[in-house]
């Protein structure tokens, strides 16, 4: 078998429809469009959720909830995360954005996903139960700011 011998499979390739090409054709004049109306038209076809005039789906649905504007949003930081810092000062939110841990000062949460293996002091806004005991296992203070 050559290159030049590869044939497709009989059934496989389909001519395109050719419209508008005539009455025998099957699709000449009104090119499988119908008569008159809004689908004959060009660009006469509404959007896909267009419900013809009915009040639509998106406005008869229920607004509910809202934003609330004055909730906080906290940085995560696990354990894991503390214990290759090479420091023996306080690990502080000051700290952990030098290091490039976080991105904002002003709200950090400290998560116990993970084990401190010497004791540290840690500044932070919030931890969590687990951190806290961990960190006191080990050995560290937890100062929340």
């Amino acid at each position: 078998m050559k290159l030049s011998e590869l044939k497709a499979t009989p059934g496989s390739r389909k001519d395109r429809k050719r419209i508008g090409r005539g009455t025998g054709s099957g699709t000449g004049k009104t090119s499988g469009r119908g008569q008159k109306g809004q689908k004959s038209r060009s660009g006469g076809n509404p959007h896909p959720w267009f419900e013809g005039g009915q009040m639509p789906l998106y406005r008869r649905l229920p607004k509910r909830g809202f934003t609330n504007i004055f909730k906080k949003e906290y940085e995560i930081v696990n354990l894991a995360q503390l214990t290759g810092l090479e420091t023996k000062n306080p690990i502080t939110p000051e700290v952990m954005r030098e290091k490039g841990i976080i991105r904002r000062v002003d709200s950090v949460k400290i998560l116990g996903n993970g084990e401190l293996p010497e004791a540290v002091t840690v500044h932070a806004q919030k931890f969590s139960r687990s951190a806290v005991e961990k960190i006191e296992k080990s050995g560290g203070k937890v100062v929340t700011i």
